[in-house]
């Protein structure tokens, strides 16, 4: 089983979300909420990574010799 941590909220959210997910299939607002956040986290894919500044520079001369700079 997958450890879990506490996320506390305020409770006139939580008691609205309780409202919001009746009669939709989701058994808690617990199981609701990691749902949309899991949803979420997967709609901004993989962190952008950070090129070196060798890497930028061998970019930079390759659209210059291509006419883009």
């Amino acid at each position: 089983m997958t450890e879990r941590v506490t996320l506390k909220i305020p409770r006139p959210l939580y008691l609205r979300l309780r409202e919001v997910i009746q009669d939709t299939g989701f058994r808690s607002v617990n199981e609701f909420v990691v749902h949309v956040l899991r949803d979420l986290v997967s709609e901004l894919g993989e962190p952008p990574t950070t090129l070196t500044p060798k890497e930028i520079e061998a970019i930079r001369t390759r659209l210059r010799k291509l006419g883009y700079l």
